[in-house]
């Protein structure tokens, strides 16, 4: 699929009457409205803020199997989980890569080299052909010293190595709708659903404003899909299924020299977490909190001093401590709610409600697995509909801004391209695996203005064209929409040495949109400045 510009059309949303309403631009909403698209509905895509701003945005950007779930015997949403990291790397090779992941053993109770030796062999084998990564392998404890000289050596058994796969989760959600919107849904952020409509004790709409124009009015459907993930219990009130809100956090740490492989650890209250290289930084999390309310998604100290604890106990080489934390966040996801003996216990296996007439609600699942969990979404639109499911096609279709040549070929030239530009190689490399083949409206950019091949912060590899496009192109409106969504730079750099640069081109494309649309054949390649 083509690379793309995102469309806000209020107009059109307003208008239609539609098959479908999703109400959520989560990853669940983003796939289900592609998913429903593609096979022939007409959909519209409602989200209050911006495309992935909860929980979408503040995962492990993992596209993973899910190893620790086999401790819980979750054999099937693991093999799921495996055969969506093989479908999403062929359908989006730019987002999806291959990431190698090092688990330490030591001695102790919980050291169990052979279990631990037969898992992997386990998920290896669950993840059957066609995989992006390598089998796992064993390491002896000095061979491992030698590669990782900051791990803890003292009662060091040894350790494995095994593969999984990495994207940034904010760039994939924003990705899905497009490709929803390339199939013909109407989508638009900045527009909340404020209460649903019915019509003879059936749900059919819901009552929407348009927060940038301070608008309401009522958008009928014959079915809604209600994808708001924590936020969604609200809007049903009464009738919303019981659910149980966890949330996570993670830290950003600074960049592991010299290593590009990511590790998976046990703090000492015996839950897993990662410590993973991301854009140039290292990611550690999650943690794991019952909540009540997901405005509850604020990181703690306690957690932060949890997280750093756990890294001191398994790689103490490292010598990080709170100083170091260069940024964190943290998000809520809502799982069924069982009883379990810990939160890591609980399942996080998907089901599709249907907690009113006329509405499906989804609960459950992960990021990795909401585009095959989408499809019985879908589904069951179809059966509330009266028809007959057509097959879902999203596994056949590349996702927007994939190449249609092997990927590394093809990245190898465009950075290149995109260095002959000006642009530097680090900063270069990151826009294929952001925008793939959409580095081309980059390029265009920075061709018509080359100060726009700059970095906004030097500590971060984002240029000022990606802004640029971001605003125009992406349904980005806002300073957090660019910096944290379009691209973690708020997350990766300390402080904000970065934002006198983009408010400047923020006031510039402002005044460059209002400009246009007073005169219609206003240039489009107005004048930018770096700020």
């Amino acid at each position: 699929m083509a690379a793309f510009s995102l469309i806000r059309d209020i107009a059109a949303l307003r208008a239609g009457r539609f098959d479908l309403l999703v109400i959520g631009g989560g990853i669940y909403g983003a796939w289900t409205a592609y998913d429903a698209a593609s096979r022939g509905l007409s959909v519209a895509l409602v989200e209050k803020t911006d495309w992935g701003a909860g929980t979408s945005s503040a995962s492990s950007k993992l596209i993973h199997g899910g190893l620790r779930y086999l401790e819980h015997y979750e054999f099937g949403l693991v093999r799921h989980a495996l055969r969506e990291r093989r479908t999403l790397y062929r359908i989006a090779p730019h987002l999806v890569r291959p990431l190698q992941f090092v688990l330490p053993m030591w001695r102790g109770p919980r050291a169990h080299p052979l279990m631990v030796s037969a898992g992997l062999a386990l998920y290896d084998l669950m993840a059957l052909g066609g995989q992006p990564v390598p089998r796992h392998r064993y390491y002896r404890a000095r061979e491992l010293l030698a590669r990782y000289p900051f791990i803890d050596p003292e009662r060091l058994l040894g350790g494995f190595r095994y593969g999984d796969c990495q994207e940034d989760d904010a760039r994939m959600t924003l990705v899905v709708v497009a490709a929803a919107q390339g199939h013909g849904a109407v989508c638009a952020n900045r527009v909340a659903a404020e209460s649903l409509i019915e019509d003879r004790g059936r749900v059919c709409g819901a009552r929407l404003r348009d927060t940038l124009g301070d608008e309401v009015f009522e958008v009928r459907a014959n079915v809604v899909v209600n994808a708001a993930g924590p936020w969604a219990p609200t809007l049903l009130g009464d009738a919303a299924p019981k659910v149980k809100l966890v949330k996570g956090t993670h830290l950003v740490l600074p960049a592991i020299a010299g290593c590009t492989e990511a590790f998976l650890l046990t703090a000492a209250d015996g839950r897993v977490f990662f410590v993973i290289p991301w854009y140039g930084r290292t990611l550690v999390g999650t943690t794991e909190l019952q909540v009540t309310d997901p405005a509850q998604a604020v990181p703690t100290d306690e957690e932060t001093h949890y997280l750093l604890e756990g890294v001191r106990r398994g790689l103490p080489g490292l010598g990080w401590t709170e100083a170091d934390v260069i940024g964190r966040f943290s998000g809520v996801r809502m799982l069924k709610a069982e009883d379990s003996a810990s939160l890591a216990a609980v399942t996080r296996e998907f089901e599709a409600t249907q907690p009113r007439p006329g509405v499906l609600m989804p609960v459950g699942g992960k990021y990795t697995t909401a585009r095959s969990d989408s499809r019985a979404i879908v589904d069951a639109v179809f059966g509330l509909l009266g028809r007959r499911p057509p097959p879902s096609r999203t596994h056949r279709h590349a996702l927007p801004g994939a190449p249609t040549e092997p990927f590394e070929r093809w990245q190898a030239q465009t950075v290149a391209r995109l260095a002959a530009a000006g642009i530097d190689t680090e900063a270069a490399r990151w826009l294929t695996l952001r925008h793939g083949t959409g580095v081309e409206a980059i390029l265009a950019q920075v061709g018509a203005h080359r100060e726009l091949a700059a970095r906004i912060d030097d500590q971060a590899p984002f240029i000022l064209a990606e802004a640029v496009c971001a605003l125009r192109n992406e349904m980005a409106h806002d300073l957090d929409d660019i910096a944290r969504r379009r691209m973690p730079l708020s997350l990766l750099v300390r402080g904000e040495s970065w934002k006198p640069r983009l408010l400047a081109l923020l006031a510039q494309e402002r005044m460059h949109n209002t400009a246009h649309a007073a005169s219609p054949q206003s240039d489009e390649r107005s004048e930018i400045t770096a700020g």
